[in-house]
């Protein structure tokens, strides 16, 4: 037992229960603003006023975010970013300028902003939403394959509702050429590829760069319940399962080669090809799906016939949210959205899974914090899980010790200073791949942050103590 919950082997899980959208169905942007107007100071607490250049000290930013080893290059508000609410982001290194694009996921739309100069952020364009005003925009996500952008919501039209087919219109894929940025330096007009629209909302999406998969998840309004890839549309996933597309040919135009609906409904997934120490599956595209109640791998090398590997359950599951992979794949850092707040745990969790083996995967840790707030997206870089978690902010740990089922805090930044309730207020997502310390973040209710982080994994050799590879 660690921190009150059962470790060891996990079993295999049960039929999925039916999508009700519980991980995601607490209201939000209503309880925000008022009349569409943003207010002087944030729920947070936060001045709705630009920032810049302040230094964590003495555990503190701009005497108002509790900090440690993360400075606040810039803070952009909600107006000036033409928005009211926030939700996820993705970011774009162009490899000809070097300019640093934030994609930020907003309720009016998409905005396109320029970090490459993190205490001087620019706002250089915002995609309109396909169904302005629809509640569906609170939900958003984007991916980046080479020089194009992929984007997610939940919006639909239900007046485009065909009983006989049971087809919404809605979101789809919307599709941005980044290239037109290089050279811009004040807002333009945001030109769109034509849209996919073989089925009608989604809740995320994910890319296996290395493979040019699209995978999108989410998608549960039809009738139907399966997904058709011989050439028909639109498709019907129905079961919410990941819809698959080949970015290879045309990024601007993907084309359907398959779906995952052996195991129901998917919140968000990561697909790699694997290489952990999992001899049988090395060089294989391994699909890890947070699928509401259960941790699901897949094998989907071959599209035309994915193969579920595992369903894992664990004792404290309240809604199983999203995870991210140890960069040597043999680790696997999962956050449930709703343990937190439906009292499964006693503090904010983070599920730390062996994968050593695939087809026997392990719950080896649980580790707590001791706060009340409610952790979201997390990403690994450099030895260091970078996470979102709502009223507390981001946090950073340390994942050398992970064989042993533990992360250690390097630092954090709180987006949300007032307090760390067990709500959906604050940070939603955070990108740390820019490098050089650069994370960008969302914090729904207040803005974009960029930060400057100081943190060091000991795994990198950088931090305290000796890293296991040297160590060899």
């Amino acid at each position: 037992m660690v921190g009150g919950l059962l470790l060891g082997g996990a079993s295999v899980a049960g039929a999925h229960p039916g999508h009700d959208f519980s991980g995601d169905s607490k209201p939000f942007k209503e309880r925000y603003f008022d009349n569409g107007v943003v207010g002087d100071v944030s729920p947070g607490g936060v001045p709705m006023e630009a920032l810049s250049g302040e230094r964590c000290e003495d555990g503190m930013a701009a005497d108002l975010f509790p900090c440690h080893k993360v400075d606040l290059a810039s803070f952009t508000p909600l107006q000036d970013l033409d928005s009211t609410f926030l939700n996820d982001l993705w970011g774009w290194e162009d490899e000809v300028t070097g300019m640093q694009l934030a994609i930020v996921g907003t309720y009016e739309g998409t905005a396109f902003v320029d970090v490459t100069d993190g205490e001087n952020p620019v706002l250089l364009g915002t995609l309109g939403a396909v169904d302005p005003g629809d509640s569906g925009n609170t939900w958003g996500d984007v991916r980046v394959f080479e020089d194009t952008a992929y984007i997610v919501t939940e919006s639909i039209d239900l007046s485009t509702y065909n009983p006989a087919t049971g087809y919404l219109e809605g979101n789809g894929v919307q599709i941005v050429d980044l290239t037109q940025f290089r050279g811009v330096t004040e807002e333009i007009e945001v030109v769109e590829e034509p849209r996919i629209t073989d089925f009608t909302q989604s809740h995320n999406v994910s890319i296996n760069t290395e493979t040019g998969r699209m995978y999108v998840v989410g998608a549960v309004y039809s009738v139907k319940n399966e997904c058709a890839v011989a050439g028909s549309a639109p498709v019907f996933s129905g079961s919410g399962g990941a819809i698959v597309y080949d970015l290879n040919g045309d990024p601007a135009a993907p084309s359907l080669i398959g779906c995952l609906n052996e195991d129901g409904y998917t919140h968000d997934i990561q697909c790699v090809v694997y290489e952990g120490p999992d001899e049988d599956y090395q060089g294989r595209e391994i699909c890890i799906g947070s699928n509401e109640d259960t941790v699901t791998l897949y094998d989907v090398t071959d599209i035309d016939n994915p193969v579920v590997l595992s369903r894992l359950d664990y004792e404290a599951a309240a809604y199983t949210h999203q995870g991210w992979l140890s960069e040597d794949h043999r680790f696997f850092f999962l956050g449930d959205e709703l343990d937190e707040l439906y009292g499964t745990t006693p503090e904010r969790t983070t599920y730390i899974w062996d994968f050593a083996d695939l087809d026997d995967a392990e719950l080896i840790g649980i580790h707590g914090d001791g706060n009340s707030s409610i952790d979201h997206n997390m990403f690994v870089k450099d030895g260091l899980l970078y996470q979102s978690n709502y009223t507390s902010g981001l946090w950073i740990y340390d994942t050398w010790k992970a064989d042993q089922g533990r992360v250690t805090s390097r630092g954090f930044f709180d987006v949300f200073p007032s307090d760390d309730r067990t709500e959906f207020f604050g940070t939603w997502g955070n990108y740390p791949y820019f490098g050089d310390g650069k994370v960008v973040v969302t914090s729904s209710d207040e803005g974009l942050f960029v930060l400057q982080s100081r943190a060091k994994s000991s795994s990198q050799n950088n931090g305290k103590g000796v890293s296991p590879a040297s160590a060899l």
